[in-house]
């Protein structure tokens, strides 16, 4: 693959900028990548195992000169952080983000982005439940989506570049709107990500249960369907606040499909249970056959380092 951008830099140095990093080094998608962290020792420990070429003390010192600007913080800080680095944007350049909410992005970002800079929102549909620096891997985005959310106005030619850097990378590309994909998410991410920290607060709550017995007695049901919960809680705390009306649509969904369930369960009707289980597992063997997940008990991810 050849060089897409001379320059890279990644403000934020968790699981998604990491496995940038690698996934670009790998691919040789840039000449140099700079990074940086609010946290001094965030900064520290990604100058102690090589993650991007350069890091800096400052986002502004990050993103002098830098051709692509991706913004890897929670999603509530983009603002501040598009506040931060606007006088020193080079011209020509392109900002994007990573963040798994797009309207609150764009409304908090656009405004600080100079009009000679270009502004391409941008979510890759993948992860682990890992965090931090060291959590990063060069093939966390293979065949994984990657979703381009342009703003009114936005260059093509900016466009077709960051999707080359993001097919670089291994992902498959795709383009939608910001108010469709903030629903889209809150069916595939947002709320399963709402109810499985849901489930192990009742299981934390239902004393009659140890923790101990949860944590030693965790079949592949509790262990599997939990496994996001362990997701860091800054992200999620912004994710919820800044998709409000989406998740609360799709939680009113699967509340209204609980309580049918519940009462399928309550007058023993077998038939309504199995007619549903054998529809939504049809569901789920086509996210298998899509490639976008395996029976394997590690769900298809790849071992978290370079």
């Amino acid at each position: 693959m050849s060089q897409v951008y001379d320059r890279v830099a990644l403000i934020g140095l968790g699981l998604i900028a990491s496995s940038m990093f690698w996934a670009i080094k790998r691919a040789g998608l840039a000449g140099e990548v700079t990074g940086y962290a609010r946290s001094e020792a965030t900064r520290e420990t990604a100058r102690r195992i090589g993650l991007c070429d350069r890091v800096c003390d400052t986002a502004q010192e990050a993103v002098e000169g830098a051709d692509l600007v991706v913004l890897c913080v929670p999603v509530g800080a983009m603002g501040a952080v598009a506040a931060d680095i606007a006088p020193v944007l080079k011209p020509g350049a392109t900002v994007t983000d990573v963040g798994s909410v797009k309207r609150h992005v764009i409304e908090a970002v656009s405004p600080h982005i100079p009009e000679d800079v270009h502004f391409i929102p941008a979510h890759p549909l993948a992860g682990t439940e890992h965090s931090g620096p060291e959590s990063g891997f060069a093939e966390l985005f293979d065949n994984r989506w990657c979703l381009l959310v342009p703003v009114d106005g936005s260059d093509a030619d900016a466009i077709a570049r960051l999707r080359a850097l993001w097919e670089g990378m291994g992902s498959n590309v795709d383009e939608m709107d910001a108010d469709h994909h903030d629903l889209v998410l809150a069916v595939t991410s947002h709320a399963p990500h709402l109810i499985a920290y849901t489930m192990v607060g009742v299981a934390d709550d239902l004393r009659r249960v140890t923790d101990t017995e949860v944590i030693k007695y965790s079949a592949a049901g509790f262990r599997d369907f939990t496994r996001i919960a362990a997701s860091d809680p800054t992200m999620w705390r912004d994710v919820f606040l800044t998709n409000k009306d989406a998740t609360l649509e799709i939680l009113g969904r699967f509340t209204e499909e609980l309580f049918a369930l519940q009462r399928a369960i309550r007058t023993g009707d077998g038939e309504q249970l199995f007619d549903y289980f054998t529809r939504t597992r049809a569901i789920r063997r086509g996210i298998i056959d899509a490639g976008q997940d395996t029976d394997a008990p590690d769900f298809g991810r790849g071992k978290a380092n370079p």
